[in-house]
């Protein structure tokens, strides 16, 4: 059984990172990353605090629709060409289909967000330019853009002459790459000057544990997706999501304080995902550390919600009609 369901996540992997729009969320991401170092800008109070805000929005969003984009392409839309016949009606339980499809499809998100992320480390470094008088970051443009450059033009050139997949070359050429773009710019200032306290600009604990979580939304967030897919288009699984993140941020808010006073408030509060609880930006803001026992329970929920989610996607799935 471990094999079949090793086969179906190795399968769902490549098939979810050579999905064209795999690439096009990846580039618009970068892009949006770019972007926000100088929309961050137009606030007249803490600009960097904006940054930051926008960045991890960003790496949000990018995980939503990607959860949703890939989940529907690797089973809605096999399951509408029928072409899923062919591993159900082999002695694979749909169950194993289901955990094998996540498997793969969380692994390809956690690529995604991996090199989302390191660009988010570069704009953070980077940080927003508050007068005319500071220089641009001379090592983050550099290494930055030389990785993806250098990326692009290799994927290009093999695809070209040997005939190589464009986008997972791409991939494996630019993952080290911008991990080593993200090293080397922590061993040199804004122009180019040593720095005494390696990255320390760069390589700060509070922002990996926002990014931690971060990606614990988005491990919750593909469940749903896949979960939905079971039974719905690809534009119905992303209203479902859409709604699940949005009622998810503000259930405290909107549930949670009338939790108390109305049963059906309660019942809601309980059963929507709280991802308010993987946003803590204000903490990072103020400077309030983030404890370790936090991060453990964040976990041991995203657990919990992503084996409910999954398990409900089986349940849907087990009397679909496929063939």
């Amino acid at each position: 059984m471990f094999s079949r369901f090793y086969n179906i996540a190795v399968n769902t992997f490549l098939e979810t990172i050579r999905q064209p729009i795999y690439g096009v969320v990846l580039f618009i991401a970068t892009f949006l990353f770019i972007m926000n170092v100088g929309l961050a800008g137009y606030t007249l109070e803490d600009d960097d605090k904006l940054l930051l805000e926008v960045g991890l929005s960003t790496l949000l969003l990018t995980g939503l629709f990607l959860s949703v984009f890939s989940a529907t392409g690797v089973l809605t839309r096999e399951i509408e060409n029928k072409t899923v016949m062919t591993v159900v009606s082999k002695p694979i339980s749909r169950t194993v289909l289901i955990v094998g499809k996540y498997a793969g499809l969380m692994a390809a998100l956690m690529l995604a967000f991996y090199l989302c992320f390191l660009v988010f480390l570069m704009t953070m470094r980077h940080q927003v330019l508050q007068t005319s008088a500071q220089h641009w970051d001379q090592p983050v443009l550099v290494f930055g853009f030389g990785a993806v450059v250098i990326a692009l033009l290799t994927a290009a050139f093999l695809n070209y002459f040997s005939g190589m997949e464009f986008s997972s070359t791409c991939l494996a050429v630019v993952t080290p790459l911008l991990t080593a773009a993200v090293l080397l710019v922590g061993v040199w200032g804004k122009t180019w000057e040593l720095q005494e306290d390696y990255g320390a600009q760069i390589l700060k604990l509070d922002l990996f544990q926002t990014g931690f979580l971060v990606m614990l939304a988005v491990m919750v967030l593909a469940a749903v997706a896949l979960a939905a897919s079971t039974r719905l288009s690809q534009v119905m699984t992303l209203l479902v999501c859409v709604l699940v993140t949005i009622m998810g941020l503000i259930s405290d808010f909107a549930l949670g304080q009338f939790a108390d006073e109305s049963a059906l408030a309660a019942t809601f509060y309980g059963i929507l995902p709280n991802l308010g609880l993987y946003w803590v930006i204000d903490a990072v803001s103020a400077d309030i550390p983030i404890p370790w026992k936090y991060l453990g329970m964040a976990s041991a929920y995203s657990a919990l919600l992503v084996f409910a989610m999954l398990m409900i996607g089986v349940a849907m799935f087990q009397r679909r009609e496929v063939g």
